[in-house]
């Protein structure tokens, strides 16, 4: 079984008021074995298309490669945003060296509430994808119904919305399409973007991400 840890402690500070929440970062980023165009920060991976929206959306100019400054423009943006990042996995193990979040297993969780309670500006927290088993929606369902926290259901249409009281606050939860081309396919089968397509042929599925990414950061600010 190979060992699979987070390599980034959460990105919080006394000011975040939203937090983006993904599982882990590939594999090769705890080996230290990276690609040129990765970014050893979260989100980095040259295939999660996270930061390459955000950078479509923002205008922020951002470098795609090793490079320390490369890190440091993420932690700029975020920091100016008031956006953290607290991933939901410490670490898991897995059977198949992959990134895909099915093949976890004897997975330790992050202690999310720990983190709100701490940080106490966060109303929001947005997922890298939407809820399916070992997401990080499914984990923090799990988290709640230990906790008796009832979610509740705000939007149904993508991206869908929820809400809890903790602290004596009202968190939101948003889903993201998942940043992973993985989820190309689903967005293919969507009705939103058959019409869009079908209006230009030339609408892709980053598209359709910057569009619904755009939406959301909106809702948070």
């Amino acid at each position: 079984m190979f060992f699979h840890f987070h390599p980034y402690k959460p990105f919080l500070n006394k000011d975040t008021k939203t937090i983006i929440m993904g599982t882990l970062p590939p594999p090769r980023f705890c080996k230290g074995e990276y690609k040129k165009e990765d970014v050893l920060f979260c989100y980095g991976s040259k295939d999660n298309l996270l930061w390459k929206v955000l950078n479509e959306i923002y205008n922020l100019n951002l470098l795609f490669d090793n490079s320390n400054e490369a890190v440091e423009q993420r932690k700029s943006f975020l920091l100016k945003n008031n956006i953290g990042v607290c991933d939901i996995v410490e670490s898991c193990q897995r059977k198949k060296i992959d990134a895909s979040d099915i093949g976890m297993e004897n997975i330790e969780l992050r202690d999310i509430l720990y983190y709100l309670q701490k940080f106490d500006k966060i109303t929001s927290i947005i997922f890298t994808g939407g809820f399916c088993k070992n997401s990080p929606e499914y984990f923090l369902r799990k988290i709640l119904k230990e906790n008796n926290i009832d979610l509740k259901k705000i939007k149904e249409d993508i991206p869908k919305i929820h809400s809890f009281e903790f602290e004596k606050r009202i968190i939101k939860t948003i889903s993201l399409t998942s940043p992973s081309n993985a989820a190309n396919r689903s967005i293919g089968a969507n009705n939103k973007f058959k019409e869009k397509k079908r209006v230009n042929e030339n609408y892709s599925t980053f598209d359709f991400r910057v569009e619904q990414y755009k939406e959301v950061f909106k809702l948070v600010k």
